[in-house]
């Protein structure tokens, strides 16, 4: 009888099938491997399209990493075509054909609301190092000469300052609630205006016009590559500070290095960067400059609740019942 009840959940889970294609997180894949039949296709010995053929009639799940390391295009997903669900660790879906996904009718679920207290308070802390040096100071500290020359240049305060927010989402907003309550005046684009109080900019460029910081955390998509070009920097000015924590793509990275060292822009706080983890070897020794390896997500706490999320989004999935955080409007 026990024979059977395992050889009867073995098969439960073997119908529960979940694509991995690069590696995500162990403990995370530990956890699904209770409920669920993983493939791992790096374990592999067979080249990737020969392992998707083999195995492709018993996919309908995939899970993903956001990171960057594997899109998820049209071809991937013709070698998939019993695929109907994707999910990932991120809130971002760029790397993510959606429009081949609807036709396919292939649903997409993405961290939700899990993370968004992560990501604002990343970006606070960007903003806050930027503005008062800390980094820099740490570095001028640990390098011995505060007792030598007693010079550290004077940072800036952050109350009172005009920040405009490149996408009032949900983590936008949660960027705003921060900073007002330091006293800044509070304005923001969107692909549609909001109801809010702040007041609403038609395009990026007029934004960053009226105000002396931008924070970048709208979504990445056709219509935001490059939101943050050279008309944008050259109406923020050159005392102007740009933190992203969105996606790298969102700033025109060569535009943003070359302003930061010739001194037309006032600083920058980067947890992301067009060609991760490639990061624009001008930037490492700028004291205005304050660089981050893609973390803004990644917290002891949020972890657990995130692991969750990905997991009720699966069982939801192969148990017919509506997602968690399916993604609906790109």
């Amino acid at each position: 009888m026990a024979s059977m009840t395992h050889d009867s959940a073995k098969l439960q889970r073997n119908a529960r099938t979940v694509l991995l294609v690069r590696p995500t997180f162990q403990a995370l894949e530990d956890l699904m491997s209770k409920s669920f039949h993983i493939l791992k296709a790096w374990e592999s010995p067979l080249p990737l399209p020969e392992f998707l053929a083999a195995q492709a009639g018993a996919v309908r799940a995939l899970l993903i990493r956001g990171n960057g390391s594997v899109s998820v295009d049209a071809k991937l997903l013709s070698s998939l075509p019993s695929l109907r669900l994707i999910v990932t660790n991120s809130v971002g879906v760029d790397f993510i054909d959606m429009a081949e996904c609807a036709r396919r009718g292939i649903s997409v679920a993405n961290a939700g609301n899990v993370l968004t207290e992560d990501v604002a308070e990343y970006a606070f802390g960007l903003l806050m190092d930027v503005l008062r040096r800390i980094s820099a100071a740490n570095r001028y500290v640990s390098a011995g000469l505060w007792p030598l020359t007693d010079d550290f240049p004077l940072g800036s305060k952050l109350g009172g300052k005009r920040v405009g927010i490149v996408g009032l989402g949900r983590i936008g907003s949660a960027i705003a609630k921060r900073l007002d309550a330091f006293g800044c005046i509070i304005s923001y684009h969107s692909r549609k205006q909001k109801p809010s109080s702040y007041t609403f900019y038609p395009n990026a460029r007029s934004l960053a016009a009226h105000n002396d910081i931008l924070v970048v955390c709208c979504a990445l998509n056709n219509n935001s590559y490059h939101i943050i070009d050279r008309d944008v920097m050259e109406a923020l000015g050159k005392e102007g500070i740009i933190i992203n924590v969105g996606r790298g793509a969102l700033i025109d990275e060569d535009e943003l290095v070359r302003r930061l060292v010739q001194g037309e822009i006032g600083g920058a706080g980067l947890d992301v960067f067009e060609n991760e983890p490639a990061v624009p070897k001008e930037l490492f020794s700028m004291d205005k400059v304050v660089l981050s390896p893609h973390r803004a997500v990644f917290t002891h706490e949020s972890f657990a609740d995130h692991f969750q999320l990905m997991l009720d989004n699966l069982e939801a999935f192969f148990s017919n019942r509506p997602l968690i955080s399916e993604v609906t409007e790109i």
